[in-house]
């Protein structure tokens, strides 16, 4: 089904350091025996970075990564189907889909919105087994935990350390010896996994070999303790009362590598966390098969990447909710815009873009097209999620989120159908990511992008090395704009971005959010268009031939058993009309964007 989706991968950071000799082989604990409650697991304080720079700013982030979005829409449509044919007693449901204006309203008839997905291997065991295809098999196992469980290693948040296995581990179509054990909750092959994006399917899928014991956004430097055991028998890493990041609650889990290529992961009872993806991933692969893990099993996981995804809050089944607005509409939209009367974007995030096709080249995105599973013969380009309307002010003007009000949210989002991933030629004349910030998805905090919605700021330079960001999320730069298709190269002016912050009057990182005021002393270094499309090559189709017309439609998701609010439905038309006339202003008139449904 997902045979034509394209390799989108992740540059992980990789911190390599010796790993343990590991020692004796251990034998299993007797049942209900915890090997982490004999432990010392003080909190230790993490290193700051050794540039002075600010921590990543994970807390507050209005979207994640979009590069990986699609595919856990995919899954979670697909864990979503395979919860269905276990519930027979749901039988065919069909959300109703009915137009109030040039708003699409969509009733929930329990095929959209997809109830939380608890944890529930608490006190379990898993044994992944190799199958004749390749891949794995799993069944429930053992839930006892090896009691030998070797030296603590040090990992701070977002961390990966080296620790080799002492045999040639078979995993799909590999036999590693080089792992990583990355703080996340989960075991890498050949490279590590420090990066601070989302802990997703899209980071399980197309990472590098994977086993994710818990992947989950962990703190070892918060509270408990990461042990590691390699011997020649078996690789054991446990995970010993370890936070969440910025929270109190803590998971303590152990994943054992054999020489035959099984893979047991083990699970206390006392686990308090909610999200995780748990699964196996031979790296670099957009096949996936969902299982229940909690099911007795065996349960056959083919040659593809195998597991599930543990949500406690709601999820909207983004495929199931584009196929019910086609079946009333016709196929002339390039983007869905998505809107709730429940709370569905879970984590940090405010709102999120999910790009399902493009053919554009020269803008950093690959090649791809997955148009047909959200229901669209191929027009369908992107879908925003913005989540419950509830949350975003009556007037769309009104100011929240930092520097934001609703519709620059809204800009970001739509924006990044085609932004921002631009690398350029530097003055050494390597290829940099100086221009990115957060996830690498957005301008940097230190980029002049002249108070672009898709982050940066407009900068002003004070003269002898000092500099002023002066505004904030407003518009669409020149940059932004080629990229949107909307100017050729010659109309974009020379852009600049400051090397090396420092004396800042408000600490700040790359990934920062934009913010005016905000002083700094650095090396200013002025960019070209040329030297970007140096890297990514020109921009196919060029301005002349990109249409000047983005064709949206505006979508309101009620949940089940609820009633339409007019007042709601009413607010959702007030953001499009008021929309209508941002994005015209934002792209100095050379896109608008039409918001009527088609007739």
């Amino acid at each position: 089904m997902r045979a034509a989706l394209w390799a989108l991968l992740l540059a992980f950071t990789l911190t390599a350091c010796g790993g343990d000799d590991g020692g004796s082989s251990p034998s299993p604990s007797p049942p209900g025996q915890d090997p982490c409650a004999g432990q010392r697991l003080e909190a230790f304080e993490a290193q700051a970075p050794a540039d002075g720079s600010a921590p990543a700013a994970k807390r507050g982030a209005l979207d994640p990564s979009p590069r990986l979005r699609v595919l856990e829409s995919l899954w979670i449509h697909e864990q979503a189907a395979e919860r269905r044919r276990s519930i027979s007693a749901l039988g065919p449901v069909a959300a109703t889909s009915t137009d109030v204006g040039d708003i699409a309203v969509l009733r929930d008839e329990g095929d959209l919105i997809v109830p939380a997905n608890n944890f529930d291997l608490k006190g379990l065991g898993l044994r992944f087994t190799r199958n004749s295809q390749g891949g794995y098999d799993v069944r429930q196992a053992d839930a006892a935990f090896r009691t030998a469980i070797g030296n603590r290693i040090t990992l701070t948040d977002d961390d990966s350390l080296r620790a080799d296995v002492s045999f040639s581990f078979p995993f799909y179509s590999g036999n590693e010896r080089t792992a990583f054990v990355n703080s996340d909750g989960n075991v890498t092959f050949r490279e590590g996994d420090s990066a601070s994006t989302d802990r997703s399917v899209g980071r399980l899928l197309t990472g590098p070999p994977r086993v994710a014991l818990f992947l989950a956004d962990l703190d070892p430097s918060a509270g408990g303790g990461v042990f590691v055991n390699s011997a020649s028998d078996q690789y054991t890493v446990t995970w010993c009362n370890v936070r969440g990041f910025d929270s109190t609650s803590t998971t303590s889990a152990q994943a054992t590598l054999l020489p035959d290529g099984s893979i047991e992961l083990k699970y206390a009872s006392g686990i308090n966390l909610i999200d995780a993806v748990v699964g196996v991933s031979p790296g670099r692969t957009s096949s996936f098969r969902v299982v229940d893990l909690s099911a007795q099993g065996p349960t056959g996981g083919g040659s593809a990447a195998v597991g599930e995804r543990f949500a406690g809050n709601p999820d909207l089944d983004a495929v199931a909710t584009a196929n019910a607005f086609y079946r009333t509409h016709p196929d002339s939209y390039d983007q869905l815009v998505i809107w709730t009367d429940t709370t569905v974007v879970s984590g940090d995030a405010f709102a999120f873009e999910s790009t399902i096709a493009n053919e554009i080249q020269g803008i950093g995105v690959d090649l791809f097209d997955l148009s047909r599973e959200f229901g669209s013969a191929g027009r369908l380009r992107s879908f925003t999620m913005m989540d419950r309307l509830g949350k975003y002010p009556d007037d769309p003007t009104t100011r929240f989120l930092g520097e934001n009000n609703t519709l620059s949210v809204l800009g970001q989002e739509v924006g990044h159908r085609w932004l921002a991933y631009f690398n350029f030629i530097d003055h050494t004349g390597q290829q940099s990511e100086e221009l990115l910030g957060r996830d690498l998805a957005h301008w940097s905090f230190f980029m002049d992008s002249d108070a672009s919605v898709m982050e940066g700021n407009d900068i002003e330079d004070l003269g002898g090395g000092s500099f002023r960001t002066a505004g904030a999320v407003r518009r669409y730069s020149r940059l932004d704009q080629y990229a949107m298709g909307l100017l050729p190269p010659a109309e974009v002016p020379p852009f600049f971005y400051v090397q090396s912050p420092v004396n800042m009057s408000s600490q700040k990182a790359k990934d920062s959010a934009p913010q005016t005021g905000v002083t700094f002393n650095g090396t200013r270094r002025d960019v070209l268009i040329g030297d970007v499309i140096s890297v990514h090559g020109g921009r196919v189709p060029a301005a002349a031939q990109s249409p000047r017309v983005h064709r949206q439609a505006f979508l309101y998701v009620v949940g089940a058993g609820r009633s339409v609010d007019s007042g709601q439905v009413a607010k959702v038309d007030r953001i499009r009309q008021q929309w209508e006339a941002f994005f015209l202003q934002a792209t100095d008139g050379r896109m608008r964007a039409d918001t009527r449904l088609a007739q």
